[in-house]
């Protein structure tokens, strides 16, 4: 059955349904908390871009996009394209969507089952402590401001003080087990409970336990939090108190309280704004060590306290996480393909020179990946784990390159509204890539030389010196050695730079590159755009093989691009592969002139002629004229060299 030419994708919450997203034949929907998503979500577990929905062979489905999480379907992990059914649930990081095709087949949600006679002895409910600047408590009728006695103001600071110091400890918490411990350590310093606990939200809502403790050490039972008290907390997000609990006789047959014969729980909500972190579970069995109002206020206040602590270090876990997959990516992005030894032997240099501190000149024609071996010689350096800042020296101005190396500070110049951290900066304990090095001017260079030998430098308009410890690697495509004679590139910038020269030859001279470099990008762009693309026919590599890239392998890189993003067939063939007819020479192609080719001057006639037809499209008055001859004297050349079109 086709799928229609609209669903739907409902944000499924605890207590309903939230946003409705549509779907539209022909449009690919992406998930993700990155803005630039067609169905954005505000949840940290997800990756920027997460999964897809569209539609494919007449049906939606769903495809996950290598996100550091993963995406669930009805609970199964999805780990290629999955077909979507009506009412099916898909989960990616905490968030939930239902898929339907009409809003009318959403499912009802479950009612919470409660009868009229069940009866809990919760003595008190409170959503805020009194400790909270506009707390207001929330129970058994309206609440009354009452000024406290002088022994309760001793109580009130005494917890002030407490709860102070343990928001110090729980700030230092570098783990949730750490943090967990520490609000324990409050807890039972606070509270007269015999048992605490602190339960983690799930998915599904269910609950977790992350520590627990007796106050006598001796025992180590914990019973978890009953369905029932769960449901009442999370359900209001209020905290509660119930006491005399193994004196009801409605509950001692199904809580697993009464069979504790517990005196008094308490169960505080963990919050953070919207969210329902967890729980925290106290109970007491001895009647002399029943709790009270003052320990469900402070239980509540240090909830809170730990709602906030765990949310910062599950932002700072996420955050790691993604850094980590950034750097994953990053280093995957920076290794050398290619087969030839002209590649091994870059490798191995890499190799040799990433464990050192020298300076490295990359040379070679533009495109051929020499920001590709800058990025390998860092990521293979002791210095990996700083940061890697790239500069192309030809893109600025002589003004602004000088301020995006080393900074400036406000009103350094027009235009200078804030204070600006230079490259150098930013690259400390890392490597910084210069790329186009021979067109930075003669001033820029005597600064640039003096941080190469490790002087301190200032901002542009400050005063203060700046050390930075970075390793330069620099790139050109440009003669250097005819710059230096020129006199526009410094000698001993020029013997500085060069402690350690690498050459990335192009890619007409490595050509046995060009297939892997190919079937590289194809499955890079095949994995971006989900085309079903397997690979190229024949005919398809003996074109890229024939071709000379003048634009090396950035041109490489488009072609496959385009020809991914275009193709129809499940291959591409030599008709899918775009080449540019720019007849690029070798003078073109190097900064200086290209090497002599004895030739015989009919050949030379014969070649430029051809090429002058080729491109009036064989218009052979346009070429005659272009020629400067005769349209016969044209006609009898094109007969005596055998020209065709």
């Amino acid at each position: 059955m086709p799928a229609p030419q609209t669903a739907y994708l409902v944000v499924r919450r605890d207590d309903g349904y939230g946003d409705v997203f549509p779907l539209t034949a022909g449009g690919r929907f992406t998930l993700g908390r990155g803005p630039t998503n067609r169905i954005v979500l505000k949840d940290e577990l997800c990756s920027r871009e997460h999964a897809e929905v569209y539609q494919s062979e007449g049906r939606w489905v769903i495809r996950d996009l290598d996100s550091l999480n993963g995406t669930r379907l009805n609970g199964l992990p999805v780990n290629s394209e999955r077909p979507l059914e009506a009412q099916d649930e898909v989960q990616v990081g905490r968030s939930r969507l239902v898929f339907v095709e009409d809003v009318q087949q959403l499912p009802d949600l479950p009612k919470r089952s409660r009868k009229p006679d069940d009866k809990l002895a919760i003595r008190k409910r409170i959503g805020s402590s009194r400790f909270e600047p506009t707390a207001g408590h929330h129970g058994e009728g309206q609440a009354t401001v009452v000024q406290p006695s002088p022994a309760g103001r001793h109580k009130v600071e005494q917890d002030l003080a407490m709860l102070y110091r343990f928001a110090v400890r729980m700030g230092e918490a570098a783990t949730p087990e750490e943090l967990v411990n520490v609000v324990l350590d409050g807890l039972f310093d606070a509270v007269p409970a015999e048992v605490g606990a602190v339960l983690a939200m799930r998915e599904n809502r269910e609950l977790d336990l992350l520590a627990y403790r007796h106050r006598d050490p001796k025992v180590q039972t914990y019973h978890k939090v009953s369905q029932f008290v769960s449901s009442e907390v999370l359900s209001a997000r209020e905290a509660i108190l119930a006491e005399d609990v193994a004196a009801d006789a409605d509950l001692r047959n199904r809580e697993s309280l009464a069979e504790l014969r517990a005196s008094s729980l308490i169960c505080a909500p963990i919050v953070f704004e919207d969210h329902v972190l967890g729980l925290v579970h106290l109970y007491s069995i001895t009647p002399d060590r029943r709790l009270d109002s003052d320990d469900l206020e402070f239980t509540v206040a240090l909830a809170r306290q730990l709602g906030a602590a765990l949310r910062r270090l599950q932002e700072q876990s996420a955050l790691k996480a993604e850094n980590q997959s950034l750097r994953d990516q990053l280093y995957l992005e920076s290794e050398l393909v290619g087969s030839s030894s002209s590649i091994k032997e870059i490798e191995s240099q890499i190799a040799r020179v990433a464990a050192t501190q020298a300076t490295v000149l990359i040379r070679g024609e533009s495109g051929v990946g020499k920001e590709l071996v800058a990025r390998a010689i860092h990521f293979s350096s002791p210095r990996r784990g700083g940061p890697f800042v790239c500069l192309n020296c030809a893109a600025l101005t002589e003004t602004l390159l000088e301020s995006e190396l080393f900074g400036h500070e406000k009103g350094a110049f027009t235009g200078a509204t804030e204070k600006l951290i230079g490259k150098f900066e930013s690259a400390d304990r890392g490597t910084i890539f210069l790329d186009e090095i021979g067109e930075m001017n003669l001033g820029t260079q005597s600064k640039f030389l003096r941080v190469l030998e490790g002087h301190p430098f200032e901002r542009v308009g400050g005063n203060t010196p700046i050390k930075v410890n970075v390793r330069v690697v620099a790139a050109t495509n440009q003669g250097l050695e005819q710059a230096v004679r020129a006199g526009t590139f410094r000698r001993d910038l020029f013997f500085r730079l060069q402690v350690v020269e690498m050459r990335v030859p192009p890619l007409r001279d490595r050509p046995d590159d060009i297939p892997v470099l190919a079937e590289h990008f194809l499955k890079r762009f095949v994995r971006e755009t989900g085309r079903r693309i397997k690979g190229f026919t024949p005919a398809g590599l003996g074109k890229l093989r024939e071709y000379p890239w003048p634009g090396n392998v950035r041109e490489l890189r488009n072609v496959i691009e385009r020809s991914v993003a275009l193709g129809l067939g499940p291959m591409l063939d030599a008709d899918d592969l775009w080449l540019s007819s720019l007849d690029l020479t070798s003078s073109s192609l190097t900064s200086g002139e290209a090497p002599y080719r004895p030739r015989k001057l009919d050949d030379v006639e014969k070649e430029h002629i051809q090429r002058t037809l080729d491109h009036t499209d064989w218009n052979k008055k346009q070429a005659a004229e272009i020629l400067e001859i005769e349209r016969s004297t044209l006609d009898r050349k094109i007969k005596g060299y055998d020209l065709k079109r």
